[in-house]
């Protein structure tokens, strides 16, 4: 009975994670497609109807201008419909009849927001809960005595780590610790900077040790008890326990851009990874496969979600301005064309160039998805 009651409540738990993991991504589009209505209302373009999700409406308000605001069935994306977008220009207020300036930042609207967005929840992830910088909180005694031994110097509880041999530990710039560290063998010997007391202070004679347990004993990575020759060669400095590093007000204001846009770089990374073949279909999802990985990462600790709030705000602000159909940047494309040829391509045959990049996009997010659920 008890075991039936402690699965429930767990199936429970994911469930509400899940619907958790589901807000945040409506959330990062409704803020994309708020974009494109601000800039639309400033640019005075006519606005049929601003939609939360897709199919049928649970929800629908008609306002004395026309606008229609809508809540629908699928949570899984949203709209904001200009008048006669696809179609030559009736109406002086309609989409095709502004000029092709106005339209381009009317269509970057959602990409603005989104990163905007996106700097706003990395400096919450900063300042409330830190993210790339470790901070210290447990050092082994038996480093500790390895050291003394060795003459060599060792981190201490409390310290905050900020350089490997002189390179700066930043997300930004693929500079992570865990990646820094591994860049040496066990047994080398380098500088840490470290943060200490208020006071930068800087270890030259750091050493790289196999990871031990509290006696001494050789682990992996999982903590099991193994013989050296199976044990942790990525090596620690000595730390048994870190936590992540909350930066100050000042830190976060000057370090959420930077993190930003060192997400954005790593996304187009591994697009270029994608395009190329380096990786495959299994590093791909779809909105199903995001929700499910988000929920549960923030189950297994809160503070995921405010990665994970910055992370899909830059994905969506970068892949929405790829030049592929149906999505923002193919718009801007076709509308630049316009303005350099000073007339547009035939409205038709860039509406069925957009539906057939739609059909596929949907179809590839579908495949995806599917390769998830069943490998």
């Amino acid at each position: 009975m008890l075991s039936t009651l402690a699965s429930f409540e767990s199936v429970m738990s994911m469930i509400g994670f899940v619907l958790l993991a589901l807000l945040v991504l409506m959330v990062t589009i409704t803020i994309h497609e708020f974009g494109h209505y601000i800039f639309g209302k400033i640019f005075k373009f006519k606005i049929n109807e601003f939609s939360i999700g897709f199919g049928k409406a649970l929800f629908s308000h008609k306002c004395k201008s026309g606008e229609v605001f809508s809540i629908r069935l699928i949570p899984l994306g949203g709209y904001c419909a200009f008048a006669e977008e696809d179609e030559e220009a009736k109406d002086e207020n309609s989409f095709n009849a502004k000029p092709p300036w106005q339209r381009i930042i009317v269509q970057l609207g959602g990409v603005t927001f989104n990163f905007l967005s996106a700097i706003i929840f990395a400096f919450i992830l900063l300042v409330g809960f830190g993210y790339d910088i470790p901070k210290v909180e447990e050092v082994g005694a038996q480093y500790q005595n390895q050291a003394t031994i060795e003459s060599r110097d060792i981190v201490e509880s409390g310290d905050v780590i900020l350089e490997i041999n002189g390179t700066k530990i930043s997300f930004a710039n693929n500079n992570n610790f865990n990646t820094l560290v591994a860049e040496y063998k066990v047994g080398d010997t380098f500088s840490v900077l470290v943060r200490r007391d208020g006071q930068e202070v800087l270890l030259e004679n750091v050493t790289k040790y196999y990871r031990m347990n509290n006696y001494g004993e050789y682990i992996d990575t999982e903590g099991n008890v193994v013989s050296i020759e199976d044990a942790d060669k990525t090596g620690v400095l000595g730390i048994t326990k870190t936590s992540a590093y909350r930066y100050s007000f000042w830190e976060a204001f000057t370090g959420c851009v930077p993190l930003t846009f060192g997400m954005a770089s790593q996304i187009l990374y591994f697009l270029g990874q994608l395009i190329t073949g380096q990786v495959g279909l299994s590093s791909v999802g779809g909105p199903i496969t995001t929700i499910s990985t988000m929920a549960e990462y923030t189950q297994s600790n809160i503070a995921n979600l405010f990665v994970f709030l910055p992370f899909i705000s830059v994905n969506l602000a970068v892949f929405n301005v790829l030049p592929i159909p149906s999505l923002d940047g193919a718009r801007v494309v076709f509308t630049t064309i316009e303005w350099i040829r000073r007339k547009p391509i035939n409205r038709k045959v860039e509406g069925y160039i957009h539906f057939v990049g739609l059909i596929l996009l949907l179809a590839f997010v579908v495949i995806v998805d599917v390769y998830h659920l069943l490998f």
